[in-house]
């Protein structure tokens, strides 16, 4: 199963950006969203943001991976 995790944009440098990823900083590309700006929330997988998201809906998507987290506990 693949997974993309959401992520809060912190920096950007010309084609890469800082991320905030629950509390972790993480440097990934930026090639499919080169549109991204410091504070906007994309989604993260393999190492590249692949969709610029609404705060509300990255929220709801952290929760929801925390909750399964806990779960397996």
């Amino acid at each position: 199963m693949c997974i993309a995790i959401p992520a809060r944009v912190v920096s950007v440098d010309e084609m890469m950006a800082k991320v905030d990823m629950m509390g972790n900083e993480r440097i990934v590309g930026t090639h499919l969203v080169p549109d991204v700006q410091v504070g906007d929330y994309v989604l993260v997988h393999a190492g590249f943001a692949i969709e610029i998201v609404d705060p509300q809906y990255a929220k709801e998507t952290e929760e929801l991976l925390i909750e399964e987290a806990n779960a397996r506990e």
